[in-house]
């Protein structure tokens, strides 16, 4: 009878925890999205808009994020006053003015 009792409590535990833990979601929200959206994925980059800002990225990483978003011969890299990487890039054959904001969103301009 105690190893029931055991059982029931634990299973009243666990469940009341993944209660609270989902009330505590914004209504809609997705579960399995990252708990920090301040760094945004650069899956979609050509009409992403961009946030001013202090940026930290280094030179070097504003350029690897800008390739990794699919933009190839980055030239002419420059942080603007309102803290967006500016550049030339190639994209499907194309040259095209690309930018990266704080949250390390990339977008064609």
């Amino acid at each position: 009878m105690k190893l029931i009792s055991v059982l029931t409590l634990s299973t009243l535990l666990v469940t009341g925890s993944a209660s609270a833990a989902l009330a505590q979601m914004q209504p809609g929200a997705d579960p399995s999205a990252p708990a920090n959206p301040a760094v945004k994925s650069a899956n979609d980059p050509s009409n992403a808009s961009l946030a001013k800002g202090h940026n930290s990225f280094t030179k070097g990483q504003a350029k690897g994020r800008i390739e990794k978003a699919g933009y190839t011969g980055v030239t002419g890299l420059m942080l603007d006053g309102d803290g967006l990487w500016q550049a030339q890039a190639m994209r499907d054959g194309q040259s095209v003015k690309v930018a990266l904001d704080y949250k390390g969103t990339v977008a064609a301009q």
